[in-house]
């Protein structure tokens, strides 16, 4: 397990790997705003001892990989899923199973679709469909408002003090906790200063929320034909699991994990369920 920078589309993307080179490899893609280190640790290891090779990585103005002036979106979600290939040939692998959240799993399903010799199958967790024209016709709830009204107050914070940042990224992800399960305050408090710590530019995991700006995006669920797993939670403020429906009914090899009780989130509590369900996913082709 170590880090590793690698130079890609004209960028730098930090990646860290865990488990034997010679198992099945699993690429993990994080959502927005959010770097590597919320695939957690813990979790990445437990994965591989499963005999899986895993991959996270940094995207785009997250972590340690190449950031942009905040309010500067150069970039948009297809060279964000071209970065994930780029990951993918460094570590020199052909073909891997992609699970992505929230965001990554946008980005999954457009490598799905733009590169589908590089993916053997896809998860995508607490995430909706990136090709707009899906949904024109289904009532999904947009984000929670609290949660983008919360967001919104960052403007007001003291961005210097590590302490302020680190307790209001911790208050952000409470909110993200579903009421199936007790918000661990000790684990989001030391991931966000991880987050804090190794940041190259924090202020510019922001430029993510202007994604929403440059799509739409070519294709359809229907042109991902691959097998594919969507884990959601019933209660997730984010993505409305109304969501997750539409991806199951529109990609034709798709099938449903409905976490109860779960928010937007990959809680503690959920991880043996979580792990079975992509080694079983995983072990389909």
């Amino acid at each position: 397990m170590s880090e590793q920078i690698t130079q890609m589309n004209g960028i730098e993307i930090c990646s860290e790997s865990f488990g034997n080179p010679a198992d099945p490899p699993v690429l993990l893609i994080m959502g927005a705003m959010c770097s590597m280190v919320y695939w957690d640790a813990e979790f990445c290891q437990r994965l591989a001892d499963t005999g899986r090779y895993v991959i996270r990585y940094d995207n785009r103005d997250v972590g340690r990989s190449t950031t942009n002036e905040p309010g500067k979106l150069e970039y948009n979600a297809v060279d964000m899923a071209n970065d994930a290939v780029g990951v993918l040939d460094a570590y020199g692998i052909d073909q891997a199973h992609i699970v992505g959240l929230s965001l990554g799993g946008m980005i999954a399903q457009l490598i799905s679709v733009n590169h589908p010799q590089r993916v053997l199958t896809i998860t995508m967790i607490g995430t909706g469909s990136i090709f707009e024209s899906e949904l024109d016709n289904e009532e999904v709830p947009p984000m929670d408002e609290r949660i983008l009204a919360y967001h919104a107050s960052g403007a007001e914070l003291d961005w210097s003090d590590d302490e302020v940042v680190a307790n209001y990224l911790v208050k952000g992800s409470s909110l993200l906790c579903g009421s199936g399960h007790r918000f661990d305050e000790q684990r989001a408090y030391k991931l966000a200063l991880t987050e804090i710590k190794r940041a190259n530019h924090l202020l510019s995991m922001y430029n993510h929320a202007l994604l929403g700006s440059s799509g739409p995006y070519e294709g359809s669920l229907k042109d991902i034909a691959v097998p594919a797993l969507v884990i959601h939670g019933t209660e997730d403020t984010v993505c409305h699991f109304g969501g997750a429906t539409i991806l199951v009914n529109e990609i034709s090899d798709a099938s449903l994990l409905a976490l109860e009780g779960t928010g937007h989130e990959i809680h503690f509590d959920d991880w043996d369920q979580i792990i079975d369900a992509i080694v079983k996913h995983t072990s389909v082709v």
